[in-house]
């Protein structure tokens, strides 16, 4: 019998807490192949580690989760990109799905909705979380 490998999670959060949080909430469903705090460092690991899907902040210093997606997607790469943010402003939401996003996680959130948004985007399925 052959064991189906779980898709490859990548995550980008300039704050710790948020990476751990993620990688323990997705980490029984997923294969976490890295966490990474700066978008420098996630274009790199793409190109690497070959995730289905990148959990991606969208406010980080440096280069911002936006950024990061347009240059993944002008690269040409297909991954799966749901991003997380504080923000609830519906024009981040769609600067995010612009950018080639297909899931949109509030931070606040977060306990609901990110496993949600990630089992959306192995399907190809957007997600946006419910924000006031």
């Amino acid at each position: 019998m052959t064991a189906i490998n779980p898709p490859r999670v990548l995550l980008v959060d300039d704050s710790d807490v948020m990476l751990d949080y993620a990688s323990a909430t997705l980490s029984p469903e997923y294969e976490i192949v890295g966490a990474f705090r700066d978008g420098h460092a996630a274009l790199e690991a793409v190109g690497v580690l070959q995730p289905d899907v990148i959990v991606l902040d969208i406010s980080m210093p440096g280069m911002n989760g936006l950024e990061v997606a347009h240059r993944l997607r002008r690269a040409g790469s297909q991954v799966q990109i749901v991003f997380l943010s504080i923000n609830e402003d519906d024009e981040i939401v769609r600067a995010a799905q612009a950018a080639g996003g297909i899931g949109y996680v509030s931070k606040t959130l977060m306990p609901w909705d990110l496993m949600i948004a990630v089992n959306e985007a192995c399907a190809g399925r957007p997600y946006v979380s419910q924000m006031r």
